[in-house]
């Protein structure tokens, strides 16, 4: 299992993201701006507030939070079979 161990925020709804593999990148975040919870983030000033949460997950104050495990996958372009492989396998 890989852990986020560093996160930065960047301009555009982005952020640095770093595992512990040694695996980083960029993960553009844009697209949930103004859905649901991340209303929030229409103040740029809320997005730039990205932590790490007790977790390993990104946090944004106390009630906003993603999965490090998702932001992995998006990173790498990896199945959540390559990262989780006991996962049952679907069958087609």
């Amino acid at each position: 299992m890989v852990r986020l161990v560093a996160v930065k925020p960047l301009p555009h709804y982005t952020v640095w993201i770093k595992y512990d593999d040694g695996v980083e990148g960029n993960v553009d975040l844009s697209y949930l701006v103004g859905k649901g919870v991340f209303a929030a983030w229409q103040d740029p000033r809320a997005f730039e507030q990205v932590r790490l949460g007790d977790s390993g997950e990104l946090r944004w104050g106390e009630t906003l939070d993603l999965c490090p495990d998702a932001l992995y996958l998006r990173l790498t372009g990896k199945s959540p079979e390559q990262l989780f492989p006991a996962l049952p396998q679907a069958h087609a």
